[in-house]
């Protein structure tokens, strides 16, 4: 989606503060011995509670064999991305999980995720959590209107290595606003300069992904989870931004 008016602005706005309080409530509740149902159904009921309603909840893309069943994806371990919450999925210390949440308010769509550890997280993890946000910062800030997506790819996959973790290369951000997902695709590596031209008022989700291990991922048996194919563990962390011609806008800070 390309921001115009006013009213996409507030609209989208909206759409974020939203998501980012249901994203810092839900967190709070990540402890052992608390299933990913229940978180999902946290952020289920404050969206709904505050005029939103769960954009990921029956969302079918292309090629799905059956809709996304819950409002929450919740990604524990080496799951990677989309997560189906579950009552017999029950979280202990030690674990980290993802969780990434969408919101559609009146038609404006925004897509957030956080890596949260249960309990308290180890020097290892506060490490691996520290580059999946540089990450995030870094692919921000070289997002400008009228840039390249290469832009963002190349800062993120440049921070990424540099603390010696990997990119899951295959996923990746995305154009956002009027859908859940929409173009262009925003990868994760690249080079500055190059891929398509962003223009003012584009709103896009940055989502740096990132491996412990390799960073080859494979599909579970229920078609929507991703997991890496080594077993390393894997976090994720994303904002929707608005392109202004003054920076990136971020609408859903946490």
């Amino acid at each position: 989606m390309i921001a115009k008016t006013k009213e996409d602005y507030e609209g989208l706005r909206m759409s974020g503060k939203i998501l980012s309080g249901a994203l810092k409530e839900t967190a709070k509740l990540v402890k052992a011995g608390v299933s990913t149902a229940q978180l999902d159904l946290a952020a289920d009921e404050y969206i709904r509670a505050h005029g939103g309603v769960p954009a990921f909840l029956n969302y079918k893309p292309s090629g799905a064999s059956y809709p996304f069943p819950a409002a929450l994806c919740v990604s524990v371990n080496d799951e990677v991305v989309h997560g189906i919450p579950r009552e017999d999925v029950v979280l202990e210390d030690g674990d980290i999980i993802t969780l990434d949440l969408g919101v559609n308010y009146n038609g404006y769509f925004t897509d957030s995720a956080i890596s949260v550890a249960v309990g308290e997280a180890t020097k290892e993890t506060q490490r691996f959590f520290d580059a999946g946000r540089e990450a995030l910062s870094a692919g921000i800030k070289a997002a400008k209107a009228n840039g390249h997506t290469g832009d963002i790819g190349a800062a993120v996959e440049a921070v990424v290595r540099r603390y010696g973790y990997s990119v899951v290369e295959e996923l990746g951000g995305h154009a956002v606003g009027g859908g859940v997902h929409e173009k262009p695709f925003i990868e994760n590596t690249g080079t500055a300069g190059t891929g398509e031209v962003m223009p003012e008022g584009l709103v896009i989700a940055i989502e740096p992904i990132v491996a412990e291990g390799k960073g080859s991922i494979v599909i579970e048996d229920d078609e929507w989870t991703y997991s890496t194919e080594d077993g390393s563990r894997a976090c994720h962390f994303e904002q929707t931004i608005i392109l202004t011609k003054d920076g990136a806008e971020i609408i859903t800070p946490f």
